[in-house]
């Protein structure tokens, strides 16, 4: 049986594998300054509505305005949060190369996001729950270790 690594909050030892680290990412055209600004907004269809989301201040504002019933839902969301997540995920870990290291430095830990306060993303906190943000970041480790490292480039002066 392979070593367990779970994550939670972004203080914790592998935090940094938390939706909620501070971590900018860059996807079509946009900076968002986490990669949950950036799920969060995915939801909307309505481009204001995922403008106003990419401006929150924190990740966990972020997080309530998606989660904002008072919003309307992109009528495809179920089908396509995961792809989003991924989406998310490895932008995050592409480019980051300190985090693409962390991520690499697992080997072949099972990773588990360790809530009670999710069961779908999380592990439901005793282990029941579907674990899909771990499942997804071990999946692009997964794809990070086909893909070959490109060596930084020291320019002489």
């Amino acid at each position: 049986m392979s070593q367990v690594i779970q994550f939670y909050g972004p203080a914790d030892e592998y935090g940094c594998f938390s939706n909620f680290a501070e971590y900018p990412i860059r996807v079509d055209g946009e900076t968002w300054p986490t990669s949950e600004h950036y799920f969060q907004a995915q939801k909307f269809a309505d481009a204001a509505e995922r403008e106003a989301v990419r401006r929150a201040p924190t990740p966990a504002r972020a997080k309530r305005m998606g989660n904002d019933r008072g919003r309307r839902l992109r009528a495809d969301w179920e089908s396509i949060k995961v792809a989003v997540m991924r989406e998310a995920v490895g932008a995050k870990f592409r480019q980051h190369p300190e985090l693409r290291e962390k991520l690499l430095g697992t080997t072949d830990a099972k990773l588990v996001e360790h809530t009670d306060r999710d069961a779908y993303w999380g592990d439901g906190g005793d282990g029941s729950g579907k674990n899909m943000l771990g499942r997804v970041l071990m999946e692009i480790r997964e794809e990070l270790r086909q893909t070959p490292r490109t060596p930084l480039r020291v320019d002489s002066a």
